[in-house]
């Protein structure tokens, strides 16, 4: 009894001073307290997909890092502490070469000209010390570049592009990159046909959006004239009747588009009219778009942006006394989050500058 009582107690003194001593450099095991290598995690977004990376950030503190503090040669932990960690919340390429959704430890070995950038199925050790190779999903090498110093260890995303990135780890004067890419059209495609099953299906917004990507990234035209006609038989608005005309001109169907986009214009309201002539006139279609804002002006003689339709019809002209008057009409009807602008409008005016340019 005496002897269980002991060894207890010694067990617990034992305890005590391991914490005591881990306390002294801010460090545990045990308890939530500032770490020496704080924590950090960077996350990017390529499309819909999700890339996440979760480390610890050791300082340099002067030391020599490459070949010493992180030997050549030897696997590493990528960071400090836990494992380092990397999601892919779809699945990915890595310098070329195909990954699965899911999360990582991410090791790698350093090299004087080439490292080893190392994908394990394990994402739970703590550092490299019980790391396996039987257990890597991927292992990528890639070239390792000078780059300024860094004290504290970083991840960063860079060379963005809509599919694609370069994660780069920086340390000392060391940048290690290894490229991303994703089939976002593919994942976004998917996407869309399991969105629309839901709610979304009831709803003409949720068809609209979706046509609107297809078109945007100019695939699956078919499928996307027939989105916009389930928007369209949802309800018929200025927006769907509009992209079914953007999408026909798409598929080469001229006249049909020219159908359609003048049935969306019937249905406009002075504002929507506004905004599709400014449309034109970033489009380099001066012509339709003083022709839109006239026509918008006689069927709606009384609404603000009639008026400035008309200013922007003046100005082209180069008739300035009159456009100045269509804009200080346009004043007295505007919201008053608009009317500081319009009265920027009206000086250019007045100093005979041409507010379409």
């Amino acid at each position: 009894m005496h002897r269980s009582l002991f060894a207890l107690l010694a067990g617990a003194l034992s305890l005590t001073s391991v914490s005591r001593a881990q306390t002294a450099t801010s460090e545990t095991l045990m308890l939530n307290l500032p770490r020496q290598s704080q924590h950090a995690v960077v996350t990017q977004r390529l499309g819909i997909t999700d890339i996440t990376v979760n480390y610890h950030r050791p300082l340099a503190n002067g030391r020599q890092i490459w070949g010493k503090v992180a030997p050549y040669g030897q696997v590493w932990r990528a960071g400090a502490n836990e494992n380092t960690t990397i999601t892919f919340t779809d699945p990915v390429t890595i310098e070329g070469q195909s990954l699965d959704k899911g999360t990582y430890g991410l090791h790698m070995i350093p090299g004087e000209n080439q490292w080893t950038v190392i994908f394990s199925k394990n994402s739970s050790d703590w550092g490299s010390f019980t790391y396996k190779q039987e257990e890597d999903a991927l292992r990528v090498n890639v070239k390792p570049q000078a780059a300024d110093a860094h004290d504290a260890l970083a991840y960063d995303f860079d060379e963005l592009k809509p599919d694609s990135a370069v994660v780069t780890m920086r340390w000392d004067k060391v940048a290690v990159p290894f490229k991303v890419q994703v089939k976002v059209n593919d994942l976004v495609t998917a996407s869309i046909h399991r969105q629309l099953h839901g709610f979304n299906q009831y709803y003409w917004e949720g068809w609209d959006d979706a046509a609107g990507y297809l078109l945007a990234n100019k695939i699956n035209l078919e499928e996307a004239l027939k989105y916009e006609d389930q928007s369209i038989q949802s309800e018929e608005r200025y927006d769907n009747l509009l992209n079914k005309s953007h999408i026909l001109e798409a598929m080469n169907r001229k006249e049909d588009a020219t159908v359609y986009r003048n049935k969306a214009l019937d249905a406009a309201s002075p504002l929507q009219l506004y905004f599709y002539a400014r449309q034109l006139q970033g489009e380099k279609k001066p012509d339709e778009a003083l022709a839109v804002f006239r026509s918008t002006a006689k069927k709606f003689p009384d609404y603000w942006t009639s008026h400035m339709g008309m200013a922007r019809v003046y100005s082209a002209q180069g008739d300035f006394d009159n456009a100045v008057k269509e804009v200080k009409v346009a004043l007295t009807g505007a919201p008053d989050s608009n009317k500081a602008n319009l009265e920027n409008y009206v000086k250019r005016l007045q100093a005979k500058e041409d507010i379409n340019r």
